[in-house]
């Protein structure tokens, strides 16, 4: 139906967090920098605009990684997922109104906890707006696992998540092309406003501004928190990120909870039998819908064997004795799946994802005592290299091994001697250039965007997190046994080995927490029970300073200073236990140790 007018989405600073033809090279032919498969997806992936879905329903695509759709309602429009960011979300509502009018947002609805699914809602409603009776909706658990997931290991996964979505990468046929499953994440400002409804139950129905809404709970499949949800009145169903045209992730490159494909592939299939007989067309918050009710059911199926082919055959040979590195190398889907373009791995793989599936079954250890007590990665490489004759001779006969084309060895060996010797400049170089044309040759988005991203920092040195998802609005949404959590896992524990403190906090309401620091371990007991230890300081306040105290906002001394707080004992104790507290490195090093 169009687009926007100005190609560059900027934030209130005027920094651009999105610019819609950034890939406007994938007009041309694909080059041998890229495959052409990838170059496909991507090239689709890339279409940005305004797309008519059925009567009343529309998709906003190619403004962020995900989609956000639109249905329209008796008196304004209901918006699924509002992409990353405030500024990309805002400039698809934008975009939807100047070609439909300026109708207002009734309602919201978080399809799951991933933030591409809801950190753009600040753009299309307002705290105001909520509080005046605009609902939010979200599947049950939601909350819990949004926030958990961003600021428990949130740094950690930001940080690899540059590699995996190539945000840093420059755009072009050398480059970043997509991540499969959209281009890349914006890089505006990430926000939260919680949910004012749960969805608990599948055949649970809600009506939004006349909207007629059929929903089914898919916990544990691409989310721990997810969704399916139907429009009886006009036969859509939305699939959230269920079923995507393209092989999903069992376990993301950045980092999660290894997902569980046998329930993923069973609730696909109650989905056919909920929807199957009242559907003539499936949309997901990712990629184009599929129109037809024989190829929906067709589209779904398919989905639904892929995921449960990879779960039973990686089983299958694991309990023949087979390690995780052997199955991916051995599994190949059944041609019917490989035929089909959803079903290739562009975003998540085969490879990747049966040794997700190994996994969550047996875990890290293969069973080979050899592999049990291994030398960590500097010491195993300086090992490893002397054994090998010396860092030149690696590299010397790592550059036959390149000539021959056999770039996943030399990365593989020079990947020790850049451990042995991070500065060896040659092995810098070399390593670049086979990470570069394991890159180029990736039907992966995301192998491509981690192998690139590799070699542009070994030639030119770190390039930090993008985009990241500890935002103000997660860290409010954080409950009080979250913050307690968030704070013991940056406990420098070896520092607060001897250490032995107590403070208890005195909330209105009678409410008692006592914050206790020993053997190195942040522990937190509500109420007065015998795990409570006697205090060295006892401090009177509200819910909202203790916040503020936990979280950085003030300090304990000048929270001591204020008349409406109470301090019992000694507030040095509060600054002592915070001491404690060590910060994230959200530019870690990836490639070099």
């Amino acid at each position: 139906m169009g687009t926007a007018p100005d190609s560059v989405i900027r934030d209130t600073e005027g920094r651009t967090v999105w610019d819609l033809d950034a890939y406007g090279f994938l007009a041309q032919e694909c080059p041998d920098t890229a495959n052409p498969s990838l170059w496909r997806q991507s090239r689709l992936c890339s279409d940005h605009g305004l797309f008519e879905v059925t009567d009343g329903i529309y998709q906003v695509r190619g403004f962020d990684l995900s989609n956000m759709t639109l249905v329209e309602g008796e008196r304004g429009v209901f918006v699924i997922d509002p992409l990353l960011c405030a500024e990309t979300a805002a400039a698809a509502l934008a975009l939807y109104r100047a070609h439909r009018g300026d109708r207002p947002v009734t309602g919201v609805l978080y399809t799951h906890s991933h933030a591409d699914h809801f950190g753009g809602v600040r753009g299309v409603v307002t705290d105001e707006d909520v509080a005046a009776g605009v609902p939010v909706l979200a599947p049950r658990g939601f909350l819990e696992h949004a926030v958990s997931e961003n600021v428990y290991a949130g740094t950690a996964m930001n940080r690899r998540a540059a590699y995996m979505y190539g945000a840093a990468l420059p755009k072009g046929e050398r480059g970043q092309i997509g991540a499969g499953l959209g281009q890349t994440t914006s890089t505006g400002a990430v926000g939260l406003i919680p949910p004012t409804a749960d969805i608990t139950r599948t055949g649970q129905t809600e009506r939004v501004d006349g909207i007629r809404m059929v929903f089914q709970l898919t916990p544990g499949t691409e989310a721990p928190a997810e969704l399916n949800v139907h429009f009886p009145e006009r036969a859509a169903l939305c699939m959230a990120e269920n079923a995507t045209h393209n092989l999903h992730n069992l376990l993301t490159l950045r980092g999660a909870q290894v997902r569980d494909p046998r329930v993923w592939s069973r609730y696909l299939t109650e989905a056919i039998d909920l929807f199957g007989d009242f559907t003539s067309l499936a949309f997901a918050s990712h990629h184009w819908p599929v129109w037809g009710r024989d190829r929906v059911l067709r589209f779904l199926s398919e989905q639904r064997d892929l995921y449960g082919y990879l779960h039973d055959q990686t089983l299958r040979l694991l309990n023949q004795g087979r390690t995780a590195a052997e199955i991916a190398e051995t599994i190949e889907l059944p041609p019917a799946l490989e035929r089909a373009w959803h079903t290739h791995g562009y975003y998540g793989s085969v490879s990747h994802n049966t040794k997700a599936v190994y996994q969550r079954y047996l875990g890290w250890f293969d069973g080979n005592p050899a592999h049990l007590w291994e030398h960590p990665p500097v010491e195993s490489a300086r090992r490893y290299v002397a054994y090998m004759g010396g860092a030149d001779a690696v590299v010397r006969r790592a550059r036959q091994s390149f000539a021959d084309g056999d770039f996943r060895w030399v990365a593989q060996v020079v990947h020790h001697v850049l451990f042995a010797d991070p500065d060896h400049a040659e092995a810098r170089e070399l390593q670049a250039d086979a990470l570069e044309q394991l890159g180029y040759g990736s039907e992966n988005g995301t192998w491509r965007n981690f192998y690139l991203m590799g070699a542009l920092e070994l030639r030119h040195g770190s390039v930090g997190t993008p985009t990241s998802t500890v935002a103000p609005d997660l860290l409010a949404a954080l409950t009080l046994e979250q913050v307690f959590d968030s704070l013991a896992i940056r406990v420098d524990g070896p520092r607060a080995w001897d250490a032995d403190i107590a403070v208890r906090f005195l909330l209105p309401g009678g409410e008692r927490i006592t914050l206790r620091l020993c053997n190195g371990v942040l522990t937190h007991v509500l109420g007065s029970g015998p795990a409570a230890a006697e205090p060295d300081a006892e401090i009177t306040l509200t819910e909202a300073d203790l916040r503020a105290v936990l979280l950085g906002g003030v300090t304990p001394s000048d929270l001591a200073a204020r008349e409406d707080v109470k301090v019992t004992g000694d507030i040095g104790a509060l600054t002592g236990l915070l001491g404690y507290l060590g910060a994230p490195d959200p530019d870690f090093a990836v490639v070099t140790p």
